[in-house]
This record gives structure tokens, sequence and C-alpha cells, in this order.
């Protein structure tokens, strides 16, 4: 693993919408619209944050909260950034907002051609829960639901 010189993860803002979206597009085959995103960031309950990484924004993450858990909606590393820590700090900062109290998992829906982030998410103590049948619009692609929750990395 690189260095994790540099890194910050904190609230998006709107000057940032022009760089998530660039890296929205260069991780995912089907990526979200500048709209869609902005449709995410108009919800109710729904947390923007991205990671600074050297001059720039090296990923981004978007996540609901519900009252018993986090769902991640949608994470992404910029590919040149990757295995620099940023997708840790990322999950780390996710696991840092749980509580045995109040929120007590993290769920998120992996594309079943993704093998490099069903690698991540395991390494990080995640597991697959459920399968998702013909999950995509944009596809007939099956989707793993990855869980995690408080004490099942201990």
């Amino acid at each position: 693993m690189k260095t994790m010189v540099n890194l910050h993860v904190r609230w998006m803002i709107r000057r940032d919408l022009a760089s998530v979206v660039d890296i929205e597009e260069l991780c995912f085959e089907f990526p979200w619209t500048e709209d869609e995103i902005i449709n995410m960031l108009r919800q109710a309950h729904v947390i923007a944050k991205v990671v600074e990484y050297r001059d720039g924004i090296g990923g981004f993450m978007f996540y609901t909260l519900h009252r018993t858990r986090l769902h991640v909606e949608n994470i992404a590393v910029h590919p040149d950034y990757r295995r620099c820590g940023i997708g840790t700090a990322m999950v780390e900062t996710l696991k840092s907002k749980l509580s045995p109290i109040r929120r007590t998992s993290l769920a998120l829906d992996v594309r079943e051609s993704n093998l490099d982030a069903q690698l991540f998410f395991r390494h990080h103590g995640f597991k697959a829960v459920k399968v998702i049948r013909e999950a995509y619009e944009d596809t007939d692609e099956d989707a793993y639901r990855f869980a995690y929750k408080i004490g099942d990395d201990e």
C-alpha cells in the first residue's frame, strides 16, 4: 500500500461536484449522471463525504441514515489513487458512525462482476449476506449485499 499522507475526509460541498462526477465516470461502466448525483444530495437523510488527497478529491461516498443502520449508496476512489488508503479512510469513517445504542450496522450492494470491491469490503470485515437478483436497471446483473455489524471484525 502506498502512503496515507494528506488524507482528509470531509463533507462534500458544491464545488466538489465536478470532481465527484469525474471520479464516478472513471470508476463505473454505468455511472450516475450529474443530475442523479444532485438528486441524491437533495434526499433527506443522505450524507455525502469526499476525501481530500494531495491537491484534489481522491474519493467520495454517499450514505443514507436509517433507524438502525447506515446504507452506502455509492462509494468510489479515483483509479489513480487506489491503494493509498482512501477507501480505508472512508470505511473507517463509516464504522466510526456506528454505536451499540443506535446504528449497529452498515450495508451496501456490490455488483456481481466487481470482484475488487467484494475483496476490499471482505478485507474490512464485511460479509456477503444476500444475493439481490437483477439488482440494476442498466443490466440484469445481480448484486451481493454486504453487511458489517459492530463487533464483526473483533
